[in-house]
């Protein structure tokens, strides 16, 4: 089901709280001889220290691996689809089919104005003037506030998506969203998550296959030559490499 709902109940920890749970995470799960934890033990752990409605899963709708992953241990659990009014017609398919075939409760994230509403304010194409500014109205600004009732939140950010993402841990405090930050997938490279949804039949946006290892809004994203930066296709010929989600 597709709802656009706040979480189900108010917050039982404060910041002081959750702070310390992230750091006593971010330790345990960097693992000592035996190395650093796996996708699914970082899953098991949110799962042993959160409620399943007070955790989100971010998801671009590029794959539906991690909210896979997520449902195995935390079933219900909401999975933040941020819809810009500019994606690709498969990347809505794909949020349906994640919404229908997961145990999951999808929650449409939807900026306060229209695309047409914004363009009578700010002029057409502000994607092709001010991305930044774009991006920061269609996508910062409406998940912060999605985010604002919750614990935690599951990003599906890799390490081997660009140089930016390098340094990217399994668990850290969000200051600026004020919640906890868990990436279980942050050590999986591209191959992996395929060999994940194959296996486990776990539905993948069809812009996957012809090109396009990372997607965003459609007037941003390019294909991408084999062997390129997986995000070089985002905002090509410009400076901008993160809408600001991630910092």
């Amino acid at each position: 089901m597709s709802v656009a709902l706040a979480p189900r109940r108010a917050r039982t920890r404060d910041a002081s709280e959750l702070r310390a749970l992230a750091e006593a995470g971010a330790a345990e799960l960097a693992g000592g001889e035996g190395g650093e934890a796996s996708a699914h033990a970082v899953v098991a752990w949110v799962a042993r220290h959160f409620d399943a409605e007070l955790a989100a899963v971010a998801c671009s709708m590029a794959d539906a691996v991690l909210p896979h992953l997520v449902a195995q241990s935390l079933p219900g659990v909401d999975v933040l689809f941020l819809d810009t009014g500019y994606h690709f017609a498969e990347t809505h398919e794909t949020r349906d089919a994640v919404a229908a075939g997961l145990d999951v409760r999808v929650v449409d994230v939807r900026p306060a104005q229209t695309v047409g509403e914004q363009d009578a304010e700010f002029g057409a194409e502000l994607f092709a003037r001010e991305p930044g500014l774009c991006c920061q109205r269609r996508k910062v600004e409406p998940l912060r506030a999605a985010l604002a009732g919750y614990e935690l939140w599951f990003t599906g950010v890799r390490r081997d998506e660009a140089p930016t993402r390098t340094g990217t841990p399994l668990v850290a405090w969000d200051e600026r969203n004020g919640l906890v930050k868990v990436n279980p997938l942050a050590a999986w490279t591209f191959e992996e998550l395929g060999d994940y949804a194959g296996a486990f039949g776990v539905p993948v946006n069809p812009l996957l296959g012809r090109g396009y290892p990372s997607i965003g809004c459609e007037p941003c994203t390019k294909p991408v030559a084999a062997g390129d930066d997986p995000r070089s296709g985002r905002w090509a010929g410009l400076a901008k490499t993160e809408c600001g989600l991630h910092g």
